[in-house]
């Protein structure tokens, strides 16, 4: 199935690193492009503030974005 990948930030239950970043991947669907579901993972990236955590996930190397995709698809179920 084909994803795309974003970066959203959020605030965190913790004090010392309020805000913290994810991936949130959107399948499509086969064929006529329409959103078929999605998943996310859960923060990655903690920080002070909301652009310091999506710039330290932004950092990240395509293959490790990848590798956590991977491992939701398996855990889920999500095909």
């Amino acid at each position: 199935m084909a994803y795309s990948a974003d970066i959203l930030v959020d605030e965190t239950d913790d004090p010392s690193a309020p805000w913290g970043a994810y991936l949130f991947f959107v399948r499509w669907s086969v064929g006529t492009p329409a959103l078929a579901g999605h998943v996310e993972s859960d923060f990655v990236t903690r920080a002070g503030t909301a652009d310091e955590a999506r710039a330290q996930l932004g950092r990240w190397p395509l293959t490790e974005v990848r590798q956590v995709l991977d491992r939701l698809v398996r855990s889920r179920g999500a095909g």
